[in-house]
């Protein structure tokens, strides 16, 4: 016979293991938290903006044809930005033992749409590096572009400064917490429903007449010890 499960039996399994569940989703949250502040490296971020135009002249001469060009220029620039031609000259002129690798993933380019700002996003463990590394960055394309493209178009818009207060854009460690409570919160779900499949004992009658497949006739109730002995000094007596 096939057994199905009443949606009234899943919540008295959840009510009855209430405790376990709370118990697991506040130890993961717990965890969550020490880990996010006591053990992750806080991770910074800067940003400069790069303004890319076709060459160097008056506002007022500015054609929507350069723009265009200017815009099929960017995918091209932001490749240029994060290859070795410009990175092996950021490393060595920081001088801090980075590899061009290790630039690449602290590096990201981005631009908005029909924009002709390319901005250059660099995160690091320390704020004043992240913001050395921006810099160098932008300064060394605007340098090199002219001898690779052969062209005078990039220009700095914002660099990178260090903030008073940096806040650090990872870890998360309120989004950590709440992520660890849905997982605490499913993981304990999922270890009640496994401990009630595993508890073959039988508590009550209706157990009784689920496993033997027959009514139940009567039920003898317990005696507590005080009446037992009370009945026995009056049989005695009799």
């Amino acid at each position: 016979m096939e057994e199905t499960i009443s949606l009234q039996e899943l919540f008295a399994t959840l009510k009855k293991r209430l405790a376990l569940i709370i118990a697991l989703t506040v130890l993961a949250v717990l965890i969550a938290g020490v880990v996010s502040y006591n053990f992750l490296t806080p991770i910074y971020q800067t940003n400069t903006q790069i303004l890319v135009n076709q060459e160097k002249t008056d506002a007022s001469q500015l054609l929507n044809q350069n723009i265009q060009t200017d815009l099929q220029l960017i995918n091209t620039y932001s490749v240029i930005i994060k290859s070795p031609a410009i990175l092996d000259q950021v490393s060595e002129q920081l001088d801090l033992g980075l590899s061009v690798e290790a630039l690449t993933n602290k590096i990201t380019v981005t631009n908005a749409e029909n924009s002709q700002v390319v901005n250059v996003s660099v995160q690091d463990p320390d704020p004043a590096i992240a913001v050395d590394i921006a810099n160098t960055t932008a300064a060394v394309f605007q340098e090199e572009i002219q001898e690779l493209m052969k062209v005078d178009n990039v220009s700095i818009l914002s660099p990178a400064v260090v903030k008073e207060n940096p806040s650090p854009v990872a870890p998360n460690p309120m989004l950590n917490m709440a992520i660890a409570a849905v997982v605490g919160l499913m993981l304990g779900v999922g270890i009640a429903f496994i401990l009630e499949y595993l508890d073959t004992s039988l508590k009550n009658e209706q157990d009784i007449e689920d496993v033997l497949g027959i009514p139940l006739l009567g039920v003898i109730s317990p005696i507590k010890e005080d009446t037992a002995s009370q009945t026995d000094s009056d049989r005695k007596a009799g």
